[in-house]
């Protein structure tokens, strides 16, 4: 070897070595985005193939699944930045001089003290990633989630949002989440109960609630379930009639159920119970 190129090397080869270590760094995140970006591109191409999504659903399942491949490819994407960038100042500060035991107990120490300071965030952030890898609800799921109650609009890694029934959209932090109720996952049910007077023959009512049940189409699943004496008094006999459905069409079965109910109450002849706590007050002339 040259007597310069030796003398260029003893010169400059930390400067070398750090440049080098920074193209590599930089050529390697490069190769992992791309990857990342494959594997989301692959996901938005197939997301209209799955087996088992209705027309109707389907644009909350892609918006869904398309929110849950971004998140992770994210989070992923994130990593890797850290993750080489920390390779590449560990290099750095090891061609500077300093040592590498130095260099691990002061991250140790910058870590310590950062997790410290945001100890509400990294659990937010935690929390987030449960969900989402989890997939405890996703965009247009019904959810109560203690704090706030209505469909999912967005799911981040800090803050989930929720759109109540009354239009108010409620961010949520991810770590204070201590339950989840999904109302939107597998099926639900539309639970009818019908209050009728006391003296009705309960076999007559109860054939009128089968009829009105199957007039039902289209939205049910199963067949629905007369469950008999709910609740008695003195005054009224409950029966409840309850219908297996779809998680987004539990309302809309739950309302065509008792207009249904109704159809079939009067033409039986059948009177609902009137409010015990009701006065009625005859006015004679």
């Amino acid at each position: 070897m040259p007597a310069w190129l030796t003398d260029f090397y003893a010169d400059w080869g930390p400067g070398l070595r750090i440049l080098l270590s920074v193209l590599a760094a930089l050529l390697i995140r490069a190769l992992l985005q791309v990857a990342i970006n494959r594997v989301v591109i692959s996901v938005t191409k197939s997301v209209r193939k799955i087996e088992g999504i209705s027309k109707e659903e389907s644009p909350l399942a892609q918006a869904r699944l398309l929110q849950r491949t971004r998140t992770i490819a994210s989070v992923l994407g994130n990593l890797a930045t850290w993750g080489l960038s920390f390779t590449v100042i560990s290099i750095a500060l090891t061609e500077a001089g300093v040592s590498p035991g130095a260099i691990v107990a002061g991250a140790g120490i910058l870590g310590a003290g950062l997790g410290f300071g945001a100890q509400s965030l990294v659990k937010d952030l935690i929390s987030g990633l449960f969900i989402v890898f989890e997939d405890q609800y996703g965009v247009g799921d019904s959810v109560d989630l203690g704090q706030a109650e209505g469909v999912v609009e967005s799911v981040g890694l800090r803050v989930t949002q929720v759109r109540d029934l009354e239009g108010t959209l409620w961010f949520v932090r991810n770590g204070e989440i201590m339950r989840v109720g999904n109302q939107s996952q597998g099926w639900a049910r539309a639970v009818i109960d019908v209050a009728i007077e006391y003296q009705t023959d309960i076999s007559l009512a109860q054939e009128a609630l089968s009829r009105a049940a199957k007039s039902i189409d289209g939205k049910a699943l199963g067949e629905p379930e007369i469950w008999g004496i709910n609740a008695l008094s003195g005054d009224q006999v409950v029966l409840r009639l309850v219908q297996k459905t779809k998680p987004e069409d539990k309302d809309a079965v739950a309302r065509m159920l008792r207009q249904a109910v109704k159809v079939e109450f009067d033409k039986a002849n059948i009177k609902l119970a009137s409010n015990p706590n009701a006065i009625h007050i005859n006015v004679k002339n």
